[in-house]
């Protein structure tokens, strides 16, 4: 009876918070890409971002809010309202042959528009979807996981991962490939600008819809993703910004996260900016990546506060439940940062591009007036012509004050911001969420409020249940969930789990670390030694969380890929000079050992590529220059191996091995002779580079230190590569 009256008096209380909210309120998801936990003038960063400061307080800052640490797994868990590897992208968009590594979301989950488009919603979509990985599809069938396919009424965005600002790659509109310059529908005046245009048609979208429907919004910037590239009016704004140097910032944003409340000073501890990571000899070209950085942020900022006049303009302001939040943490990946770099050309050095070519190079080769697009220290940021990363030391400056960065589960790969803002529910704005919630929440927040149905079953299909629960309770001030919740992780053999205010975290093939995270956030102090008992109660439940949840086996997202996609499985490749392979017809290399065997001829003066597979991100290169053979190797945006030795006589074979345990080993012999040789560890490939092969050249982007596609001026007998 006394259970009863409870009851009784705690729905009494409960009735009059929700019964002041609208129903059916519009919903508006933003997702940024690649930016730390304090970039946000809100969360304590030096960044202009005044119209998400305006939200943050109008609305609600989460101060433990996590994502999944990667770009694709987090989009794939934010639609869905799954783990990634429930949805089928525990990796990236190719197909490592395993259920929870498919690359491509999978029939046993909807999207966020498919389980509130019965619910009487329309559904627009803008910006990177990355969570297919048919991006050369030209069949509804083959289209099956686009936009339009998942539930989405209308959509404006790329369908790969990255690219460049000025020319994105495959940029589409609902189900057509468009070109950024021959779009009938969208010519902006002023030259068209990726951020820009996500942000005009998320504007366009509002405009056009009819009142008479709520509607479901997504937005996925690209920005701050590499590479680092604005419009020169929004980079004059942070000129001289940076000068302090990197710890000065930190330091700076160290103290305002304090004093704003987004951290406290008994749980943090401010470490030092890696030496190692600081740039001292360019340090006039690192500053300037990061104010380019920082133009980035801005002009999405800007298109936000656009979107938001927009809500206002048609009354719909007050009933929109506005969500902000960012895929990973700050991205510490060398993208552009290797050898020095060139100037710009003085004039066009090749042909120029015709409006109507569709760009698919994840690092386009040119701009479209025929410029080199050119990377290494000393390129200055900003332009079409530039690809570059800001690199480890300002991923630290983003990620202040914690560890490490997007790709680990540490805090600083995996904390991300999140302002909740919807004025019609919320009364009390400003106020900071403590508790711990993640993207798993988003999709059973949107079916709460929308007062939608979470199917259990879709076109015959069974749906996996819902792992997160709906954040709507904070519009009322009441507690998320109880506190026995667990949240997971896992990305790249990374992984985790928190149990209140408990975190049990591992890198790859790397024992577990514990830490209490109301004491020590900043992960400094490993109490794994001191706690033996819980550290093996907290991995048993991690490893019951792998076994549902797709997890394993653990180590599949780096095996050898199984679809078209991802490379040709074959085991020998026979090559001759001129031979060009696109992406899907290139061996198969990642997660396998492999070698290639070379047989050419040279003279004095002979130089060029032999043999190429990848790009500036990832990939290898067999070329000769200066009397010279060179091997490198680059993954992630960094050159991990470059090997060398002299060419001497005429007739050559060089042969380089990456074996199964990561370690690169090249030979030469010339004239039949021994000649030089080297060896470096750099492990296996993680992913299938982006790009094609090349025999005689490189056509795709430059994974050496050469320009353009530097055509080799010898003679090539053969080239054999040839899978483990």
């Amino acid at each position: 009876m006394a259970a009863m009256k409870l009851l009784v008096c705690f729905s009494l209380l409960m009735t009059p918070l929700f019964a002041a909210e609208p129903t059916r309120p519009n919903i508006i998801v933003i997702l940024g890409d690649d930016m730390g936990f304090s970039d946000l003038g809100c969360y304590g960063g030096e960044l202009d971002t005044p119209n998400l400061d305006s939200l943050a307080k109008g609305g609600v800052r989460f101060t433990q809010f996590y994502n999944t640490a990667r770009c694709c797994p987090t989009r794939a868990s934010l639609l869905t309202g799954l783990y990634p590897h429930q949805a089928g992208i525990g990796h990236m968009t190719d197909d490592r042959g395993h259920d929870g590594y498919r690359g491509d979301l999978n029939r046993n989950c909807v999207t966020i528009a498919e389980a509130l488009r019965p619910a009487g919603y329309s559904t627009y979509a803008v910006g990177k979807w990355h969570v297919t990985k048919a991006l050369r599809a030209t069949t509804l069938e083959e289209k099956h996981n686009w936009p339009l396919q998942r539930g989405f009424d209308r959509f404006y965005g790329t369908t790969i991962g990255g690219g460049s600002f000025w020319d994105p790659s495959f940029l589409t509109r609902d189900n057509t490939p468009v070109s950024a310059f021959a779009d009938p529908e969208y010519q902006p005046t002023d030259g068209f600008y990726y951020t820009d245009a996500i942000s005009d048609h998320a504007v366009r979208f509002v405009r056009e819809h009819k009142a008479e429907k709520p509607f479901f919004l997504y937005v996925a910037y690209t920005a701050a993703h590499w590479p680092m590239q604005a419009r020169e009016a929004d980079i004059a704004k942070y000129k001289g910004r940076y000068d302090a140097g990197y710890q000065a910032i930190r330091d700076a944003r160290y103290k305002r996260m304090l004093e704003l409340g987004v951290i406290s000073k008994t749980a943090t501890t401010l470490t030092p900016v890696p030496e190692k990571a600081k740039e001292t000899e360019h340090w006039e070209w690192d500053r300037r990546n990061m104010e380019v950085y920082g133009a980035m942020v801005t002009a999405m900022d800007r298109g936000i506060g656009r979107l938001v006049e927009q809500l206002k303009a048609n009354g719909q302001y007050e009933n929109t439940l506005i969500c902000f939040m960012q895929d990973n943490g700050g991205c510490a990946e060398g993208m552009g940062r290797g050898a020095n770099g060139v100037a710009r050309a003085s004039a066009p050095t090749l042909p120029p591009l015709a409006d109507s070519f569709l760009q698919t190079l994840l690092t386009p080769k040119q701009t479209r007036d025929g410029y080199p697009v050119r990377q290494g220290k000393g390129v200055m940021a900003g332009g079409a012509d530039t690809y570059i990363g800001y690199g480890e030391a300002w991923a630290a400056v983003s990620n202040t004050p914690f560890r490490e960065y997007k790709h680990w589960t540490h805090e600083g790969g995996i904390s991300t911001p999140l302002i909740a803002h919807w004025p019609a529910a919320l009364k009390e704005g400003g106020r900071l969420v403590r508790e711990p919630a993640h993207l798993i929440d988003i999709m059973a927040t949107c079916v709460d409020v929308a007062g939608a149905n979470y199917p259990a079953e879709k076109d015959g299909q069974r749906i996996k249940p819902l792992e997160g629960v709906s954040l709507r309770p904070v519009f009322a001030t009441a507690p998320i969930a109880p506190a026995s919740r667990l949240l997971y992780w896992e990305h790249e053999g990374n992984r985790a789990v928190r149990d209140g205010k408990w975190k049990l975290v591992g890198m790859e093939r790397k024992p577990w670390e514990l830490y209490d995270i109301d004491a020590d956030r900043s992960e400094q102090h490993n109490l794994a030694a001191a706690q033996p008992e819980r550290v093996r109660e907290m991995s048993a439940k991690w490893d019951t969380y792998a076994a549902r949840a797709n997890v394993l086996p653990l180590g599949a997202w780096s095996g050898p890929a199984k679809d078209a996609e991802a490379g040709n499985t074959k085991k020998r490749f026979e090559l001759k000079a001129g031979d060009r392979l696109e992406r899907k017809d290139s061996p198969a290399i990642a997660g396998r050992a492999f070698s290639i065997e070379a047989k050419f001829t040279t003279d004095a003066n002979s130089n060029g590529v032999i043999v190429a597979q990848g790009g500036a991100a990832n990939g290898y290169a067999i070329f000769v220059s200066r009397e010279s053979y060179h091997v490198v190797f680059r993954k992630n945006g960094v050159t991990v191996a470059a090997l060398s030795g002299s060419v001497g006589g005429r007739s050559h074979v060089v042969k380089v091995t990456l074996s199964s345990d990561g370690k690169v080993t090249a030979k030469l012999q010339s004239g039949g002779r021994g000649g030089s040789g080297g060896e470096a560890n750099v492990g296996l490939f993680s992913a299938m580079p982006a790009d094609g092969l090349s025999v005689g050249s490189d056509e795709g982007g430059a994974v050496g230190p050469y320009k353009d596609t530097n055509p080799f001026t010898g003679t090539i007998e053969s080239a054999i590569i040839e899978l483990e």
